[in-house]
């Protein structure tokens, strides 16, 4: 008998857990957050913005380092070979004068035009231009204006002679134009 009940109790067992296994599930609610778990939740909302926010000032502060950094670099290069070239303008208005005196050995004066010539050259090289300025209206950015004359030949603020002339590397001032300026 015992293992008739036995018997009977498992199938009811069984039939329990079949029933049990059958009946649909229902459905588990989210819990509701409450009110400290919703403030810590800000909070960090909040926190990873801020920090979202520093890091981005900082990729752009960095960016703007490096382009200024740049652009320091060739504004460097280009100041040192302005002030190379500036410490050989000297010798250039020495050849000048040399090519302005009269002499009367020819191969001399031959020898200077030559050496005249390769200077030329490579400061064209080099992007140095020499700055016009006879016949031109007087310009203060270009030109420094040592003298003024009074003469009805010439238009009003107009370059009447050149005592020195001026040159720029590219778009930078190496030098200024000294001239004499009229009316």
């Amino acid at each position: 008998m015992s293992t008739e009940k036995e018997e009977v109790k498992t199938e009811e067992a069984e039939v329990r857990t079949e029933e049990v296994k059958t009946e649909p599930k229902k459905e588990k609610k989210p819990k509701k957050e409450s009110k400290k778990e919703a403030e810590i939740k800000e909070t960090a909302e909040k926190l990873i913005a801020e920090e979202k926010e520093k890091y981005m000032r900082l990729c752009a502060e960095y960016d703007n380092f490096r382009k200024r950094s740049q652009k320091e670099r060739e504004s460097l290069y280009a100041d040192i070979k302005a002030d190379t070239l500036l410490k050989f303008l000297p010798v250039y208005d020495n050849l000048e004068r040399a090519l302005k005196q009269e002499t009367a050995d020819e191969a001399y004066r031959k020898g200077v035009e030559m050496i005249m010539t390769q200077f030329n050259t490579t400061m064209e090289k080099l992007g140095v231009t020499e700055i016009e300025a006879a016949g031109q209206k007087f310009d203060p950015t270009i030109h420094n204006a040592v003298m003024h004359v009074e003469d009805e030949s010439f238009g009003e603020n107009e370059v009447a002679e050149v005592f020195q002339k001026g040159f720029k590397l590219n778009d930078k001032i190496i030098r200024f134009a000294m001239v004499k300026v009229a009316n």
